[in-house]
């Protein structure tokens, strides 16, 4: 009989368990590692997955929107907007006639000549035309516009602009550019109250050619013969009369109107020589 050896035994039992041991670990780390490389390679796959839908939902979109866009192109074209021609202006009624006297606030006074119609883009437009005879030019208003113009004034209203006339300056601290503006804002919206404080402001008297600058001159005058031509035409007295009123109103060159007594005498004395040597 052969002697068994417990320790040899007990080795190889040993040894045989360790290396189970080591090739069930050896197994189960390769199993998670092939996990691992699956869930990996499943992750990638989404991940393509996502860009690929982010793009065909963003061509599907540029897509649908052209085919809108074609659509409505496509209807737009079929269905053409209907244009309303207007033909005719809308009737008003006329409130001036011809030959009457109107205002007109940017070139003063002027005559309604006659009425006329003109097509103006297809449109039949109404129209008064104007002749200002002191421009020698002649301009044309659409009826729809005539609250522009408006009628001579009345001699309540002249006898008003007379007492303004004779009025006090009321001369305004401000910068002459400023004072300007103002004065030919007065003048171009050709209300007569206002023509006669441009005029009344702006008198200087007998020095009206020293103490005045070119441009105040200029507005001056402007105004002044607006009032002229007007109250010329209201009162009908002539041309020198309304001026005579107008300057004794303004206290403007009375004394060189107005001959002195000693020039009365000579005048005298030389219609009496002349009146003697024509006997």
């Amino acid at each position: 009989m052969k002697k068994i050896n417990l320790k040899s035994i007990l080795k190889k039992t040993f040894k045989n368990k360790q290396s189970k041991k080591i090739k069930i670990k050896k197994k189960v780390v390769k199993k998670k590692n092939k996990s691992t490389e699956i869930k990996k390679k499943q992750l990638a796959i989404k991940k393509v997955k996502k860009v690929v839908l982010k793009k065909e939902n963003k061509t599907k979109v540029q897509n649908e929107n052209s085919n809108q866009n074609l659509r409505i192109s496509k209807s737009s074209i079929d269905q053409k907007p209907e244009i309303k021609k207007i033909k005719k202006q809308s009737t008003e009624k006329k409130l001036f006639k011809i030959k009457d006297y109107v205002v007109y606030p940017k070139h003063g006074v002027g005559q309604i000549t006659e009425f006329k119609k003109i097509s103006i883009g297809g449109i039949d437009v109404e129209t008064y035309i104007l002749s200002f005879e002191k421009d020698k030019a002649s301009g044309m208003i659409p009826v729809n516009k005539q609250s522009h113009l408006r009628p001579l004034a009345t001699i309540n209203q002249v006898n008003k602009c007379m007492s303004i006339l004779k009025g006090k300056p009321r001369i305004k601290r401000s910068m002459w550019s400023r004072r300007a503006q103002e004065y030919e804002a007065k003048i171009s919206s050709g209300k007569i109250y206002e023509l006669a404080e441009v005029v009344r402001d702006l008198n200087k008297g007998d020095d009206i050619m020293v103490d005045q600058s070119y441009s105040e001159r200029q507005l001056f005058e402007k105004a002044y013969e607006r009032l002229l031509t007007e109250f010329q035409i209201i009162l009908g007295i002539g041309l020198e009369n309304t001026q005579k009123k107008l300057d004794k109103a303004l206290k403007r060159n009375i004394e060189k109107q107005m001959p002195k007594p000693e020039e009365k005498a000579e005048l005298q004395s030389e219609v009496v020589a002349n009146q003697e040597t024509s006997e």
